[in-house]
């Protein structure tokens, strides 16, 4: 084998567990409420500080791969990818598995521009370079595709931490294969290297999201919650400060002022909101109210995942006929219509109307995706197409963590408004079980009167059922406005301004 095929090989399997990672938890959500005894904002925190973590460090990153090459680069990224993933493996509670999270973003966060500054070195003629952007692409799409499905197969056979436990051995040979075929990288010791400014976002992020999340419990004390939000706020306002003034800033605000690029921006972010919190919402029902299997459960969503990798070469090959505005509009309202077929739809009963549905939310995210990508990539001036591209992978991130932030901030509000709790149950039990669905369940298993457990257990699922549906319902009036939105302000072709 050629040996730029076979560094390309290394990269795909340096690649993969990175994107199966971002996914492969959504089906654990009941196991690891059981395992861990998880509150709902314990659950949040561990699927989505991965993506809020790494929003912050991929462009830190992507400098430190210029100063010391992307091998060192993608070494260090795997040794800390492998022993976060040994950390998250023998979590035995919450805390412990939120941080090996967020050490595995920390991995992740080197592993991933290790990845694209690879093809970028050793691919030097455009059409193969080309080629291997594309494989790189199909890889992230995939992996994230597939990790509902290798979570779900994998917590139907072995214990939870087995979904991390596959990463080590990746890993190891991983590092001995770099250290054996990639040759010495170039260096450059004078590129910057501006983590201060990285680590004062996510801290100003996670402030944020810990303030919204911490707001549901009433037991919280609400000054408390009140400082930390405004902590959070006053952190991300010194932070654009910090940026506009900087001779050689992390993210170049100045593109802000291009409205295309804007619209851009909002369309990535709602685009990955929309995938990831329907994964959240899934999950949870398929398997807390059907009584499905997480291998079950990650097998039925599938179509919408794979429809979504389908959804981008689709609206490539439309956007160069039809325009943009038109295709990014009507990525939006397919989104919307999806949501609204989702909302009104038996999952169980008629599942090849849900299976339908899916398909049009998973192809409707992909070419939402793809419109958000032209839209930036074309408005942003040449110069400056390097700073686009980072802010649209940041954004990717921001969605996904945010995805899961407001997906599941709705349902714990609808579904803690819809419970009735029997009659028989008091106390702290109460509250409890009306946090959440998993909470609810493990009240139920706590009770000695199993009628009384039937009943909270039955009213748990009958308030989900309604939470996806006001959740959803309100989803799809969301995209429509903003589908709306987009045809008013998005022109029908993005032209770049150049300084």
């Amino acid at each position: 084998m050629n040996n730029k095929w076979l560094i390309l090989s290394l990269i795909i399997l340096m690649y993969l567990p990175v994107s199966i990672d971002a996914t492969v938890l959504h089906v654990a959500v009941p196991t690891l409420s059981i395992a861990l005894n998880a509150t709902a904002s314990e659950l949040l925190w561990i699927i989505d500080i991965y993506s809020l973590v790494m929003a912050g460090l991929l462009l830190p990153m992507g400098a430190l791969g210029d100063k010391f090459g992307y091998k060192i680069l993608a070494i260090i990224g795997l040794i800390i990818f492998g022993i976060a993933s040994l950390c998250a493996a023998l979590s035995t509670n919450t805390l412990m598995l939120i941080f090996a999270r967020a050490l595995l973003a920390l991995g992740a966060s080197m592993i991933l521009p290790a990845t694209l500054s690879g093809i970028r070195n050793t691919f030097l003629d455009e059409k193969n370079r080309s080629l291997a952007l594309g494989i790189w692409s199909t890889i992230g799409v995939g992996g994230a595709a597939i990790g509902p499905l290798v979570g779900g197969y994998l917590l139907s056979h072995f214990h939870w931490g087995s979904v991390f436990w596959i990463n080590i051995p990746i890993v190891i040979i991983t590092i001995i294969a770099i250290l054996i075929i990639v040759p010495k990288q170039p260096q450059n010791h004078q590129q910057p290297w501006q983590i201060s400014k990285a680590l004062i976002f996510i801290v100003a992020i996670l402030m944020l999201v810990y303030a919204i999340k911490s707001a549901l419990n009433i037991n919280n004390s609400l000054i408390v919650i009140l400082s930390i939000g405004l902590g959070g706020v006053l952190l991300l306002v010194f932070f654009v400060k910090k940026e506009r003034k900087s001779l050689s800033p992390m993210i170049d605000f100045s593109l802000l002022k291009q409205r295309v690029l804007v619209i851009g921006i909002i369309m990535a972010l709602t685009a990955m909101i929309s995938i990831v919190g329907f994964e959240l919402l899934m999950a949870q029902e398929l398997q807390f109210v059907h009584g499905l299997t997480p291998l079950q459960a990650g097998l039925f969503m599938l179509p919408a995942m794979l429809a979504s990798g389908v959804g981008g070469p689709l609206a490539g090959w439309l956007v160069s006929r039809l325009g943009l505005r038109i295709v990014a509009t009507f990525g939006m309202g397919l989104s919307a219509f999806s949501f609204f077929g989702l909302a009104m739809c038996d999952f169980i009963n008629y599942p090849l109307m849900a299976w339908a549905m899916m398909i049009l939310l998973g192809l409707s995210v992909g070419v939402a995706l793809l419109a958000s990508t032209s839209a930036i990539m074309t408005s942003a001036p040449a110069d400056k197409s390097a700073s686009a591209g980072a802010i649209e992978g940041m954004a990717y991130e921001l969605g996904a963590g945010f995805g899961i932030v407001l997906f599941g901030i709705m349902l714990t509000l609808i579904f803690s408004h819809n419970i009735t709790v029997p009659v028989g149950i008091t106390g702290d039990l109460v509250l409890q079980a009306q946090n959440s669905i998993n909470e609810a369940f493990f009240v139920a298993s706590q009770l000695e009167q199993s009628e009384l457990s039937d009943q909270l257990i039955a009213s748990a699922k009958q308030a989900f059922v309604s939470a996806h549906v006001i959740v959803l319902l309100m989803s799809g009036l969301l995209l429509s406005g903003l589908a709306v939105v987009i045809w008013l302000f998005l022109p029908a072709k993005a032209v770049a301004i150049h300084h």
